[in-house]
């Protein structure tokens, strides 16, 4: 069984947002986190860190990621490659596409459900016998 590590979104309180812990799944602690000195199998967010993360994101839509790695690096004090930064990117992309995905589906399954319903009320019992009064009624029409 293949683990893998979510990074949980986090809760916009207005002006800041608000990161939780997670769950260390592989060897490798991600930018933005670090080990819980408690429990090593914890991961704790760096607020500062994955706010120049977001900053990063923006950053992206005017220069190189190799720029933006190296201003990040600098920023933040913790090193991140440019592959590193676009992997984090890319993945987030991923999960992001991946839940617009499922609420789309989850709104078609919910309008689906809803017309079955319908048309079960529609037509009491789908398929039915006919009663013998009817059956009688065609063999006497047939003669």
């Amino acid at each position: 069984m293949k683990k893998e590590w979510k990074l949980p979104k986090p809760e916009d309180t207005g002006d800041t947002l608000v990161y939780h812990p997670v769950v260390r799944v592989g060897r490798i602690v991600p930018f933005g986190y670090k080990q819980d000195p408690d429990d090593p199998d914890i991961l704790l967010p760096i607020q500062r860190e994955l706010e120049l993360l977001e900053q990063a994101k923006k950053h992206l839509k005017q220069y190189s990621l190799r720029a933006v790695a190296d201003w990040l690096s600098k920023e933040s004090g913790r090193s991140i490659s440019f592959v590193g930064l676009r992997s984090r990117i890319k993945l987030e992309q991923q999960r992001q596409s991946s839940a617009s995905n499922q609420r789309y589906l989850a709104k078609r399954y919910e309008e689906a459900l809803k017309k079955a319903e319908k048309l079960e009320t529609q037509r009491i019992g789908g398929r039915g016998l006919r009663s013998t009064e009817d059956m009688g009624d065609t063999e006497a029409s047939s003669d």
